[in-house]
């Protein structure tokens, strides 16, 4: 059976992929900060919109939506150029959901998607079932899904099967953001790592002296996958992977 997959964007990483991440999939992209977590989700919906024909809808809690639109005009994109996020939104190519302000202030007036309770799972997906229904969206960021469950992490595994459910439901392949300690090496939370189809993780690693990006795919539900870690730099034109080096 032939694999469906949703490319990336990522100059490097579908190769890392066989391809892309299989269809309907819910990856995990975990990592420190500093390490590109939030660049890599954003490309990955910048250019499956411009370039792919994928639209796709960007669920903030750690950030307000001025700061995330601001981030994502800030690139000049692989394969697709600077963008104006707002007429993006406008040609139904993005959403942006605020679950940060909680609808507080003249700011959040203005936001077509609004989560007035973010620790409110129910109300969450009704949210992002709209949004997604509105602007037929195939791509999903939750940045970042920790965000969740980081004063009750006995239900991390929960909450991330609920989104998985709604999002694998609706025909869309997600990325949840998981926030890590810099020194933790696991993937932010207990029981995540088995309830996500895959888990990409990102680092930044003092090597002899010199601090230096790289990641691997710790697993990839129903699809082969390097099993090497790779490296991979932040540029004015987003992340590019190199898939043919590997960080020992």
């Amino acid at each position: 059976m032939v694999i469906e997959r949703i490319k990336t964007g990522i100059p490097g990483m579908d190769k890392l992929l066989n391809g892309g991440i299989p269809k309907r999939n819910a990856i995990l992209l975990s990592g420190g900060p500093g390490t590109g977590k939030t660049i890599f989700s954003q490309q990955f919906l910048i250019v499956g919109a411009l370039k792919y024909g994928e639209h796709g809808i960007y669920v903030t809690l750690e950030e307000h939506p001025a700061q995330i639109r601001r981030d994502m005009s800030t690139f000049n994109w692989y394969d697709v150029g600077k963008v104006d996020v707002r007429k993006l939104e406008e040609a139904n190519k993005i959403a942006i959901i605020d679950a940060f302000t909680a609808g507080i202030g003249k700011y959040a007036e203005k936001e077509k998607y609004v989560v007035t309770d973010p620790t409110d799972i129910t109300l969450l997906a009704d949210v992002i079932r709209e949004a997604i229904r509105e602007i037929n969206a195939q791509r999903a960021v939750i940045d970042s899904v920790s965000t969740l469950y980081l004063t009750k992490p006995s239900l991390a595994r929960n909450i991330v099967l609920q989104l998985k459910k709604v999002l694998a439901g609706l025909g869309v392949t997600a990325i949840l953001v998981s926030q890590v300690s810099a020194t933790e090496r696991g993937f932010g939370g207990p029981g995540v790592e088995h309830a996500s189809d895959g888990i990409i993780r990102l680092d930044l690693d003092e090597i002899n002296g010199e601090l230096r990006r790289s990641l691997i795919v710790w697993k990839m539900r129903g699809s082969s996958h390097s099993m090497r870690r790779h490296p991979f730099d932040i540029t004015e034109k987003g992340i590019i992977v190199y898939p043919d080096k590997t960080v020992k």
